[in-house]
């Protein structure tokens, strides 16, 4: 067992960071950190994510990806800034759930320009009282002379205000027949929907919005997959997603520790720097075990999936684990540079909104814990 990483690895890194420092930094600083970018600023993002392969990740090269291991698209990932990498992942997401749960017809159709960057992707499955549980979903896809009518209101969409081409799942109803899961890919210059951003507490420069299909017509070869197929394709994106959320929260931690470090090295009360004291160097090292167990389960859980081992519970506990702790390692860093650390100025506070969006995205705590204990046990606290 080798927890170093490979030259290979070292180079994604130092690739995906002097892309932030050079074309998305740049972007992000330009624009209100309270408010959300224009749709030109989230193109160009996705187009410097598109020069590292990240638009499409995870599929072979032969679809025009960049067959990378979860574990490498992970240290991409962890390289972001939250709000390009929430423009991001969606993006990935939607091109990832085309390939491997549509036909080839649609993959030609619809995959070129979300690879390239010209487009931008997202995906629609939570609805105001649908989270967790996916497949209960009520948003409604009819047939109706070559065509799928789509009646629903989905919530909580990134890139939702500004997306091009949208995943969405529904319940496919004909007459005779019992409603199955379905997934239909819905080109917004064909099939218009209204959509309105949601306000909250971080990452604000990303897109979070709901979309109401009324009567929305999408053309009947859009519908993807085998009917009762969309389960199984949200759940394999879903066991990448997660641990990549708690690297999220890591990049942040990190941050804040690292400035934590300098000002205790730097800030002096009763005549020394505050590093020397005792309950500061505590701090400090809570933070760091915090961020270094964090990474590792994160990294655990992309390697198993790697070797193709059943990663439900690994990503679960990934994820909860790293967020819970990551929030609590800013907490930690804010307390260590006292006052400072309440100002917008330094930044933390922003740290300490946008890691608490994570806790809810791809499993809340409890979900994830249920979800652990159904691989621990063997037995769903879900359903009998």
């Amino acid at each position: 067992m080798d927890f170093a990483l490979t030259t290979e690895q070292e180079a994604i890194i130092d690739a995906t960071r002097r892309m932030v420092k050079t074309e998305i930094l740049p972007v992000l600083r330009a624009h209100d950190p309270d408010k959300s970018l224009p749709k030109e600023a989230a193109l160009r993002i996705i187009k410097a994510g598109a020069t590292l392969g990240i638009t499409g990740a995870m599929l072979p090269e032969s679809a025009g990806g960049s067959a990378l291991r979860a574990l490498d698209y992970g240290l991409i990932y962890e390289q972001l800034p939250l709000a390009a990498a929430f423009i991001l992942q969606p993006h990935e997401a939607c091109a990832r759930r085309i390939y491997y749960g549509s036909s080839p017809e649609q993959r030609e159709r619809f995959l070129p320009a979300l690879l390239a960057g010209r487009k931008v992707g997202g995906s629609a499955i939570t609805e105001p009282d649908v989270g967790s549980d996916a497949r209960s979903v009520k948003t409604a896809f009819t047939r109706e002379r070559g065509y799928i009518v789509i009646n629903g209101r989905k919530t909580w969409l990134c890139n939702a205000t500004v997306c091009d081409v949208l995943n969405v799942t529904g319940q496919l109803k004909e007459e005779g027949k019992p409603p199955q899961l379905a997934r239909v890919l819905l080109d917004r210059a064909e099939s218009p929907f209204t959509t309105e951003e949601i306000q909250v507490i971080g990452i604000r420069q990303a897109y979070l919005g709901e979309a109401l299909f009324d009567n929305c017509r999408v053309r009947e070869d859009n519908l993807c997959g085998q009917s009762g197929d969309a389960a199984r394709v949200m759940n394999v994106i879903w066991l990448t997603n997660r641990p990549m959320l708690g690297l999220g929260a890591v990049n942040m931690a990190q941050q804040a520790l690292n400035a934590a470090k300098e000002y205790a090295g730097v800030r002096k009360q009763f005549g020394r720097h505050i590093g020397g004291f005792q309950l500061v160097q505590q701090d400090l090292a809570d933070i760091e075990t915090l961020v270094t167990a964090s990474r590792l389960l994160c990294y655990n859980a992309l390697a198993a999936i790697d070797r193709g081992e059943r990663a439900n519970g690994l990503g679960a506990m990934a994820k909860r684990f790293a967020v819970e702790s990551c929030d609590r390692a800013i907490a930690l860093a804010m307390r260590v540079h006292g006052a400072m650390g309440l100002s917008k100025e330094l930044g933390l506070e922003q740290f300490a909104r946008d890691v608490r969006m994570l806790s809810i995205p791809d499993g809340t705590p409890g979900i994830l814990a249920l979800i652990q204990g159904r691989e621990l046990t063997g037995i769903s606290a879900f359903r009998g």
